[in-house]
Formats: C-alpha cells, structure tokens, sequence
C-alpha cells in the first residue's frame, strides 16, 4: 500500500494567505498541513484560505483537525475559510454536524 500524497500549495497576499490542497487528508497527512497553518498563526493573516478543490479524501481525524485549526485561527483573531468544497467533502460536513463549526466560503 502506497502512502497517500498531500500537496500543499501556499500563496501569500498582503492580507491573506491562500492553502491548495490536493489528494488525501488523513491521519497520515494532517501534521503537515496543522504545522503550516500554525507557522501562519505566529504572525496571523487577515485570512487563511483552504483551497479544498484538489482535496480527494478527508477521514475523521482530517475533519477533527480542521476545525482545530479553525478554533486557533479564530484565537490569532483571524478567520479560516474553506473554499471550494467538493460534494463528498460537502456531504461528509453534513453527516457530522462540522459545517456550522467551519467557514465555508462559495468563492475562492
């Protein structure tokens, strides 16, 4: 069994920094992905947006920690948005209730 990859592309604006994810966020990929938002949080942004139309894949221990980075984030006083959901992804927010926890925005 191959590992499941996790690209991370960060592009930074003067007032917000943009996260692209693409493939699997999983138990094995989510210390990468909290390590580069909590860099980010040091000298918090306006916004941090997660560029989710790559994302493939999001387990539970994905979910748990994106809505940990979103309690962070909103302690740095900045806000943390998802930003093109997926259907799946959409629905798995449903199903557990995380969708009121997590700012979803519908435009990148």
């Amino acid at each position: 069994m191959e590992r499941p990859e996790l690209s991370i592309t960060v592009q930074r604006a003067p007032d917000e920094v943009v996260i692209a994810l693409a493939g699997e966020i999983d138990v094995l990929t989510v210390t990468e992905l909290s390590t580069i938002v909590n860099e980010l949080l040091a000298e918090p942004p306006t916004r941090i947006v997660l560029d989710m139309a790559g994302v493939t894949f999001c387990d539970s221990q994905g979910l748990g920690t994106l809505v940990v980075l979103s309690r962070k984030a909103q302690h740095a006083q900045t806000l943390l948005a998802l930003a093109n959901v997926g259907d799946f992804l959409m629905r798995v927010l449903d199903i557990t209730g995380l969708r009121s926890a997590l700012m979803i925005s519908s435009t990148a």
